[in-house]
């Protein structure tokens, strides 16, 4: 199921991203220390740390400063690491694979379910930025916020910028699935 999840995933932050006018570039998310410029170099970025983690077990490195994908064909460019990491996580070997990151050593099978969540929650961050909806697939937002909820602990939740997720908050009565993720995560639905 794992690079399936994450394929929907990034077909769900593909839609988002292709609807983004060049006018909302410096328009605020939700995560409050970027900006859609930012968010958008973050997830394009991240397909390409995804896919060279998957391939090489990682760590992952990158020299100089990190492009500015929103100077050019971002969409494109997402599509193109999309694609490169979906094959990387199907490759034979890769779910059983221990993948060096940043913060620890996991396997493939829990890696591509973070990476799954990271990409889809940031297609939210952006969809939520730009007006659009942020009702995004349904059914992959429940799937999502199962295995975030088995994944995350309070240890990884604190301020901006100081901890990778803010705390819990309410959804309102109703709430997509999505927008439940999404709170789960710290944003505001």
């Amino acid at each position: 199921m794992g690079a399936e999840l994450l394929a929907r995933g990034l077909a769900s932050t593909q839609s988002v991203l292709a609807r983004v006018a060049p006018e909302q570039l410096d328009a605020t998310t939700p995560c409050a220390s970027w900006t859609v410029r930012d968010l958008i170099n973050h997830i394009v970025g991240g397909t390409t740390f995804f896919a060279v983690t998957a391939e090489t077990g990682g760590p992952f490195a990158r020299e100089g400063d990190p492009p500015d994908f929103t100077t050019g064909d971002f969409v494109a460019a997402f599509a193109a690491g999309a694609a490169r990491a979906v094959r990387a996580f199907k490759a034979e070997g890769a779910m059983e694979k221990t993948m060096q990151l940043p913060f620890g050593e996991l396997p493939g099978s829990v890696f591509v379910n973070i990476a799954a969540g990271d990409t889809f929650t940031h297609g939210w961050d952006l969809a939520k930025a730009t007006g659009q909806s942020t009702d995004l697939d349904p059914e992959l937002a429940a799937e999502l916020l199962a295995n975030a909820r088995s994944l995350l602990n309070d240890s990884l939740r604190g301020p901006d910028g100081q901890a990778p997720f803010g705390p819990e908050r309410e959804a309102p009565v109703g709430a997509s699935p999505a927008d439940r993720l999404a709170a789960f995560l710290g944003r505001e639905p």
